[in-house]
C-alpha cells in the first residue's frame, strides 16, 4: 500500500542578504513580501522517494549532496532517491557559486551560516515527511494554460516554442482529504524585477495560495519546467505583484481542475535511475574578437536607448532592452576569458561537474530531474520521446554554468546563448541520457 508524507519549512533569509537574480543590479533584502519555503513530498510503496522544491534561484550540487547524506543517515532514504530542485525565484538569497562577472570579481560566496541552516532544515522536512506519512492515494494529470491565456510563452521569439502544460501530482489520505500537491509549470518567475528589495517567490507564491485556499490543510510545492527561454516578457500586463497574483492564481485554478478530475490509486510502482554527466564547455574565441563585438553591440544599444529609452510603447521598450541583454551576454563571455586568464575559478563550473540526471518513476508518471536552465525544446522533446503516460521535468535539480540552449538558437544569438559557457551539443547529451535512463525503469 502507498504511503505519503508532506512537510515544509520557512527558509526566508535575514534582512541584509543580497538578493540574487539580477546580477548587474545590487539589491539587499529589506524583508519578505511572502515567505520562501522548502517543501517535501515523500512517497513509499516498496521503494521510497522524496521530492523537494526550494524557493531559491539555484542550489549547488555540493549542498544537494550534503542534504542527501544527512537525510540518508537519519531516516534511511537512499541518497539517489532524493530529488531537490529550485523554483528559480529572482528575489532570494545566494545559494550557489557565482557565475556573473560582478560577483566573481568581488569574490562573493554564499553565507556559511545560512547554508548550514538550509542543509539542516531541508533534511529535517524530508525526515518529517517520512515520519508523519499516512496511507495515501496518488493522482496526477495535466491542464493547459499558456500564452493564449496571457500567462507566458517564448521570451526570445514571440509565438515561438512554448509548453503550456500545468502538471500536477497530488496525494489524498483515506478520508479523501487532499494532503499534498506538487505543481510543475514552465515559466520564469520574473514578474518582480530589480526594483524590488524584498524576498518573494514571485507568481508561485500565489499559485500555492490559490490551491491552499481551495484545499484546506494541503501543503503545496512548485517546481520549474524547462524555462530557459520562457518568460512573461511579451505576454504580461505589467511587472507587479498584481500581475504575479493574476498569473499565479490562474495557474492554481488550472491545477485544481486536474485534482477534480484525476483518478486516484493506492498502490504505485516506484523506481529510480540516475547517471553522472560531464559538463562540456564551449570556445568563446579570442579576447580581441570579443572586445570588437562588444563595441558594436554597445553602440547599437546606446543608439536604441537614445531613441526609445523613455518610450512607453512595449515594442519600442523591447528593442533597447533586448539589445542591452545581448550586450550583457557578450560582456559575460569576455569576463569568463579574463577571469580564467587571471587564474580565478568559476564556481558554477568547477563545483558542478560532473552533473547528474535523476529519474523517478511513479506508476505511469515519470519525473525527470535535470540540472540548470534548459530551453523548452528539450523538455518538450523528452515528454514526446519517453513511453510514459505523463512526464514532468524538474529543471534546476542542480546548477550549470549558463543556459542549456539549442544549436538553432546560436544563429540569432542573444543573452541566453552568449552568457552560457556550455557547448552547443550539451543539451542533447542531457536529453539522451534522460531518455536512455527512462528505458531502464520502464
Amino acid at each position: 500500500m502507498l504511503k505519503a508524507g508532506m512537510a515544509r519549512a520557512d527558509i526566508t533569509p535575514p534582512k541584509g542578504f543580497t538578493l540574487e537574480g539580477y546580477p548587474h543590479y545590487p539589491r539587499y533584502n529589506e524583508g519578505a513580501h511572502d515567505p520562501l519555503y522548502a517543501t517535501c513530498m515523500y512517497l513509499a510503496d516498496g521503494e521510497e522517494v522524496a521530492m523537494v522544491a526550494l524557493d531559491l534561484l539555484f542550489f549547488s550540487k555540493k549542498y544537494i549532496e550534503a542534504v542527501r547524506k544527512v537525510a540518508e543517515d537519519e531516516c534511511g532514504i537512499p541518497a539517489g532517491n532524493i530529488m531537490i530542485s529550485c523554483t528559480h525565484t529572482h528575489s532570494g538569497p545566494m545559494t550557489s557559486g557565482a557565475i556573473d562577472s560582478d560577483s566573481l570579481e568581488e569574490g562573493r560566496v554564499p553565507d556559511e551560516k545560512y547554508i548550514a541552516f538550509l542543509i539542516r532544515t531541508i533534511a529535517d522536512i524530508i525526515k518529517e515527511a517520512k515520519e508523519n506519512c499516512f496511507a495515501a492515494r496518488f493522482g496526477a494529470g495535466t491542464a493547459v494554460c499558456g500564452a493564449d491565456s496571457g500567462i507566458g510563452g517564448n521570451r526570445r521569439t514571440p509565438g515561438g516554442p512554448h509548453d503550456p502544460l500545468v502538471s500536477v501530482m497530488a496525494v489524498k489520505d483515506m478520508n479523501d482529504n487532499v494532503r499534498g500537491i506538487f505543481v510543475n509549470y514552465t515559466l520564469h518567475p520574473t514578474f518582480i524585477h530589480e526594483w524590488s528589495n524584498v524576498c518573494t517567490a514571485d507568481y508561485p507564491c500565489y499559485l500555492k495560495l490559490q490551491l491552499e485556499e481551495m484545499e484546506s490543510g494541503a501543503i503545496v510545492g512548485f517546481t520549474q519546467g524547462t524555462s530557459g527561454n520562457q518568460s512573461s516578457r511579451y505576454y504580461r500586463q505589467g511587472e507587479s505583484y498584481d500581475e504575479a497574483e493574476r498569473v499565479g492564481r490562474t495557474l492554481g485554478l488550472a491545477a485544481h481542475s486536474v485534482i477534480e478530475k484525476c483518478e486516484w490509486q493506492d498502490t504505485l510502482v516506484i523506481k529510480t535511475a540516475r547517471k553522472s554527466v560531464d559538463i562540456e564547455i564551449r570556445d568563446f574565441g579570442t579576447e580581441e574578437e570579443l572586445r570588437a563585438r562588444i563595441a558594436q553591440e554597445e553602440a547599437r544599444y546606446k543608439e536604441l536607448y537614445a531613441k526609445y529609452g523613455d518610450s512607453k510603447n512595449r515594442d519600442e521598450y523591447y528593442l533597447w532592452q533586448n539589445a542591452n541583454l545581448k550586450l550583457l551576454g557578450s560582456e559575460d563571455q569576455l569576463a569568463y576569458i579574463l577571469l580564467q586568464n587571471r587564474g580565478i575559478k568559476i564556481p558554477m563550473l568547477e563545483e558542478e561537474t560532473p552533473t547528474e540526471v535523476l529519474l523517478i518513476r511513479l506508476g505511469e508518471v515519470l519525473v525527470v530531474g535535470l540540472p540548470g536552465e534548459l530551453f523548452v525544446e528539450y523538455g518538450i522533446y523528452i515528454k514526446g520521446m519517453v513511453r510514459f503516460g505523463m512526464t514532468v521535468v524538474h529543471e534546476l535539480s542542480g546548477c550549470l554554468p549558463g543556459y542549456v540552449y539549442t544549436p538553432e538558437s546560436l544563429v540569432t544569438g542573444g543573452y541566453e546563448t552568449d552568457a552560457s559557457m556550455l557547448a552547443e551539443d550539451f543539451g542533447m547529451k542531457l536529453v539522451s541520457t534522460a531518455i536512455e535512463l527512462s528505458k531502464t525503469i520502464r
